[in-house]
């Protein structure tokens, strides 16, 4: 078994728009068909956790140089037309299973019933660190 992350990102230029403009329906036939994969991977024992983000405007960037106190600006700046929406940590037996679910988060629809194909990321959890429950 390997963790992967999806990282669901919302990217402007497919024309949809944030969520909270599309038409209620609209936004319940999404919403639904992602509880259904997420409830089917619950149901499989491979999802971990699942998390929406915050829209960018609530974004903060951090940096430190060790001295004095943080540095933290509003981000992401305006140029940016890609937004993190959210991710799922799975577990499961390969990157080609992760890829195929990655497939499935990206067919969810949008307006009119049509697939979003948001751009979904796929990273392998790294190991080497100690699982933060066993501190």
């Amino acid at each position: 078994m390997a963790k992967f992350m999806l990282l669901t990102k919302h990217d402007d230029d497919f024309g949809v728009g944030p969520m909270s403009e599309w038409d209620p329906d609209d936004m319940t036939a999404h919403l639904e068909y992602l509880r259904k994969l997420n409830q089917a991977l619950i149901d499989s024992g491979e999802l971990v956790e699942m998390r929406a983000l915050a829209g960018p405007e609530a974004v903060k960037v951090v940096t430190f140089d060790g001295q004095g106190g943080p540095v933290v600006t509003d981000g992401p700046y305006t140029e940016v037309k890609e937004v993190l929406a959210g991710y799922q940590l799975v577990d499961v037996e390969s990157e080609a299973r992760a890829i195929e679910i990655a497939a499935q988060v990206s067919a969810a629809p949008g307006p009119g019933g049509v697939p979003l194909r948001q751009a979904i990321e796929v990273r392998q959890v790294m190991g080497g660190f100690p699982d933060p429950a066993d501190l």
